[in-house]
Order: structure tokens, then sequence, then C-alpha cells
């Protein structure tokens, strides 16, 4: 028994009559493959009104499981290809555990992804100058929340799955708590995120015993990637064993002169001025809504 699929791509529409339910999800792309010229690793598939992706994501699976029927209408796209994996590069042994040295501060840009740029910076000792890390760790992040809707619900995201992972990709939204708990996992390194509103340390990661930590701060809306620099000046450490105690009562003392001394945007407490246009927000969201419609991310306190 086969089955009619209506394809549509941006050449037009034909209509797939060759397959039957016993064929499987691989068989489909190769087929799609074929007739959108799309290689079957960049298949963007989508479905039903209003169109949504579809998750094609098991080969092996029969067509008659897979929830497409005969008769429906598949849209395809090309996916964009995939920035190159973050890879990082060892600064561990620059100094040695313990070693001295003084914990600064290194800026990122302020462009709505200044917390994958930090955690760029961390792994590889440098500025993400491609600009290809954010959207990287970006769909990271989706695909891992649409693998586990279960862990990944509504209530956890403050939205639905699929509307989420449609949100976290786009590149005006911020990362927070969720993102960082996600890319702690895929990199296998602890993230310890200097708080200077709360004058405290959130280590994500720590439960799993992870050897390496990075440290990033946060100071109610930027976050930046923290270094040791040593002595002379002539070398940079980003990558720290966990069980280096010197550099994390450093980065403590670091959150608490940063606190003592309000270096920090408390956007849940403090009216705000956006310094670049002197328009008065109140609260975080005002600031968030201000920030990802304008680009403007330099807020006072008033």
């Amino acid at each position: 028994m086969s089955f009619a699929l209506r394809i549509k791509t941006k050449a037009g529409q034909e209509v797939l009559r060759n397959l039957t339910p016993e064929h499987t999800v691989k068989d489909l792309k190769t087929q799609l493959s074929s007739i959108s010229k799309i290689p079957r690793d960049r298949l963007h598939i989508l479905s039903g009104y209003p169109p949504k992706p579809l998750d094609l994501t098991q080969d092996s699976l029969s067509l008659s499981k897979s929830g497409i029927k005969s008769g429906d209408t598949l849209i395809l796209e090309e996916k964009a290809p995939p920035p190159k994996e973050v890879t990082y590069k060892s600064h561990i042994s620059d100094f040695g555990a313990n070693s001295s040295g003084i914990l600064m501060k290194k800026v990122v840009p302020a462009d709505n992804s200044c917390l994958f740029g930090s955690i760029y910076f961390a792994l590889n000792g440098k500025i993400d100058d491609s600009g290809t890390a954010a959207p990287y760790m970006r769909q990271v992040i989706a695909q891992t929340v649409a693998n586990d809707p279960e862990t990944f619900s509504e209530a956890i995201l403050g939205k639905p799955n699929d509307e989420y992972c449609t949100w976290i990709q786009d590149d005006k939204s911020w990362g927070g708590a969720i993102e960082l708990a996600i890319l702690s996992n895929h990199y296998g390194f602890e993230i310890a995120v200097v708080d200077t509103i709360n004058a405290i340390i959130n280590r994500f990661g720590e439960d799993q015993h992870y050897t390496l930590r990075i440290f990033l701060l946060f100071d109610g809306i930027h976050y930046d990637p923290l270094f040791l620099e040593s002595a002379d000046g002539n070398n940079i450490q980003t990558i720290f064993p966990t069980d280096d105690e010197k550099v994390l009562r450093q980065a403590e003392e670091l959150a608490r002169e940063a606190n003592a001394s309000r270096q920090f945007t408390d956007v849940n407490k403090f009216t705000l001025k956006c310094m670049n246009c002197n328009i008065y927000l109140n609260g975080q969201l005002q600031a968030r809504e201000h920030a990802q419609t304008t680009g403007h991310m330099n807020f006072g306190e008033v």
C-alpha cells in the first residue's frame, strides 16, 4: 500500500507516491533530499497548519509510526550550515594549580548574547570574532530542550517547549540559568557565576563533579568572563581545576567587593534609566524588552 505526500519546496511542489507505510524515515529523507537537492542532514521539514517542524531524527522508524499520513503536505526548507563547534584551548597549565595572579574581568559585547560570548572566551581565551559561537550554543540548547520535553516542561521554561526552542534561537533572546545548566552539561565544565547583586557564586554543574571550572561575572543584566592574569601580565588562565580553592576564594572576594561598591544593576528593585536614550524603565521585564527592541544595553540606577 503506497501513500501520496505533497511536497513543497522553494522551486515549487510535486507529489511523492513511491513510498509505503513500511518504508523508514531514512527512506523518506533520502527521497526528499533527491527532490529538493538539500543534503539530508540539512533538511528542515514542516507540516500541519500552522506549519510546525517534524521530529524525524529516528531514521529506523517506519513511516506508519512516524505520525506522517497519506495526503499530508510536507514543506522543505534548508537549515543553515551548523556553526563550527566551539573548542577550547587549554589555559590550565599556564600557572599551575593554586598559583598566584589577579582575577580580572574581560568585557564582551553587550549584544544580547553576552552569556554565550563569555563562555566562548572562557573556553578559548579569546573573543569570538567570527560570530558563530552564540548561534551554535543556542542551537545546542534548543536541541537539548526539544529532545527532553518531560524535563523541560512549560512549568520549567515559562513557555511551551516548542515556543521556547524558537525563542532561544532568536539572537535577541537573553540566556540565564536554564541555558547555563545545559551548556555546563554540554561542555563538561562547571560554570561558576559570580553574582554581584547578591555577593554569591552560583555553580552550575557542581553536582556533576566536573574536574574543570570557568568563571563568569553577572551584574544583573550583563555577563562577562573572568580570567587570571599572571603577575608579569604575559599569561592568562581562563580554565581552572575545580579543586583550586584559591581562585574560588578570589572570586568570592570579587563578588563581595563588587556588591559593596554597588557594581550591579538590580533590575527587580530599582527604577532604571537607559543611558543611550534617557528613557526611564521599571523592573527587569521593561529593561529586557527595551534592550531587545532597541539594542540598548547601558542601564543605570535612578
